[in-house]
């Protein structure tokens, strides 16, 4: 996924050092995809919890876990490369990361 700012100029992902568990989600739409319940690094021996391909795609890429947001959702992943950007966080209350992907595109935690 590339990322981009405003002006199309590529930029490289955002670092997920600067995502924390407690921050919320939200889909290239806006709408509230969840909450962040882990963080891992690119390159991490740890498997998430989905079909071989996407994990092995999120396991290179890093990922979020994000425990999912409304009536009857699940858990679902979001690659490293699929955040747009993290709004920072102020002592007290979490920060926002912005994915540049909808909800429905990102890999589903298995049940």
């Amino acid at each position: 996924m590339a990322n981009t700012s405003p002006a199309g100029v590529p930029q490289s992902p955002p670092d997920l050092a600067q995502v924390g568990v407690g921050m919320t989600v939200v889909d290239s739409a806006g709408a509230e995809a969840g909450t962040v319940s882990a963080v891992q690094p690119p390159g991490t021996p740890v498997r998430p919890d989905t079909v071989t391909p996407a994990a092995e795609r999120l396991m290179a890429a890093g990922y979020l876990r994000i425990d999912g947001s409304g009536l009857l959702s699940n858990d679902t992943f979001a690659a490293g490369d699929e955040v747009a950007r993290v709004a920072g966080s102020e002592p007290g209350i979490p920060g926002v990361v912005h994915l540049q992907v909808g909800r429905e595109q990102l890999s589903r935690a298995a049940p």
